[in-house]
């Protein structure tokens, strides 16, 4: 169990598009470019074996030639990487954050390999965050207020998935007409008297570590909160919903915000682990045995500790948090959950059983917790949907409907049963 909790700074300079397009270049030259080299010289090598043809001087002179083409052109890759960073130190680089597609290229790279950027590429790296308008909240009481000026006394806080950021909660939102109410989840439950509440996180670190930041950035955020907070409800989609588990269960020596949630909504979260991720794990073994094709398995062997903790999903952790309920939704391509197609790919990335948090013998992760399936949708239907909508405002209701009871100064602190 993590005990720990540490703020970490958000980095002063914002990144800019030159030093994500270097970054790409490097990663062209080191991943794909050797890549393709290794597995041209493995074919060629091959070929040459069964014509018979090596060690001939044709054969080592093609060979030769091969190797001083793909060296010049990783020569050319590394000359514009430096020359990308240079115009950058200078400030020619435009900020990566200004528009909604450099936002999602940097949750996408995070996402990715968010570990190895930390460590190497810290400024394009980022820490969770409350994001308002594409920008970062600023943690004081000024920019907390600024930032929600009709903050009420309830909060739902919603998590993305893996490689995505706060503006997916938009995607597909309800446009705006005289049948249909309009605005994304949080929009229709600010309606209800909720006080909507995105966070943005890096999907590449693993899921524990991320725990830790979003407790501790929660924990702030209830703090400065311009009125005294009664109820949180959490809203994880995919990897959120494990994240929003993992931020649940860090232990702290005094009461803090888990005493005071209510309400776990998880959207095609793999509780049960990912089949997409075992597939990538088994192809790298595959992979791995075919000489022509082993260089691939660098690529694979570089995504990220966010990626491969979907593997199996989290620890089977009981939170003690008597006024916490679970509510779990799951999407299927098919109609029928029962569908092979169903049982095999879910919604596309997450199988139901594994969204429903039922292993194969029918056993229940969360005993009680409310269920809901949603045919013939997919995995990122459920970031806008109006049945799990309507599910979602009977779920938490009205913030007055249900408070914790236990919501005090002198609240106990929620422990972890193993």
């Amino acid at each position: 169990m993590l005990t720990q909790i540490s703020w970490v700074g958000h980095h002063l300079r914002m990144p800019s598009v030159l030093s994500a397009a270097a970054l790409a270049v490097d990663h062209l030259d080191d991943l794909v470019l050797r890549s393709v080299q290794e597995v041209h010289l493995g074919v060629s090598g091959r070929v040459g074996k069964v014509l018979r043809l090596e060690p001939s001087v044709p054969w080592q002179a093609h060979d030769g030639i091969a190797g001083l083409v793909y060296g010049s052109i990783g020569l050319g890759f590394r000359g514009a990487a430096r020359a990308l960073r240079a115009a950058d130190a200078v400030g020619l680089g435009g900020d990566l954050e200004a528009t909604p597609s450099g936002r999602f290229a940097v949750a996408a790279v995070n996402g990715l390999i968010g570990s190895d950027l930390r460590e190497q590429h810290p400024d394009l790296s980022f820490a969770a965050a409350a994001r308002v308008g594409g920008r970062d909240v600023t943690l004081t009481r000024e920019g907390v207020a600024a930032s929600y000026p009709t903050a009420g006394d309830s909060l739902v806080v919603f998590l993305h998935g893996l490689c995505e950021n706060e503006d997916y909660w938009q995607r597909r939102r309800r446009p705006r007409s005289e049948e249909a109410e309009p605005g994304s989840y949080g929009d229709r439950l600010a309606g209800l008297g909720w006080s909507p509440v995105t966070v943005r996180y890096n999907t590449g670190v693993p899921v524990a570590e991320v725990g830790v930041e979003v407790h501790a950035l929660l924990r702030r955020l209830v703090d400065l909160w311009p009125v005294p907070v009664r109820r949180i409800a959490l809203v994880g989609h995919s990897m959120g919903g494990l994240v929003a588990r993992a931020a649940l269960a860090v232990d702290t020596p005094e009461p803090s915000w888990p005493a005071l949630t209510t309400d776990l909504v998880t959207l095609g979260t793999p509780h049960l682990g990912s089949p997409v991720e075992r597939m990538i794990e088994r192809g790298m073994r595959v992979v791995g045995e075919l000489p022509e094709l082993a260089p691939y398995r660098r690529i694979f062997a570089r995504r990220s500790a966010g990626v491969r903790d979907l593997h199996d999903g989290l620890p089977d952790d009981r939170l003690d948090l008597p006024d916490l309920r679970h509510h779990l939704v799951a999407a299927t391509l098919t109609r029928s959950p029962r569908h092979l197609v169903a049982r095999s790919m879910g919604d596309l990335l997450v199988p139901p059983r594994s969204a429903l948090a039922i292993s194969v013998r029918g056993q229940a992760l969360f005993p009680g917790a409310d269920r809901l399936h949603v045919p013939a949708a997919d995995h990122f239907d459920l970031l806008n949907h109006d049945a799990v909508y309507a599910a979602i405002a009977r779920w938490l209701g009205a913030p007055a409907d249900r408070r914790p009871s236990h919501a005090s100064a002198g609240a106990r602190v929620p422990q972890v049963v193993r």
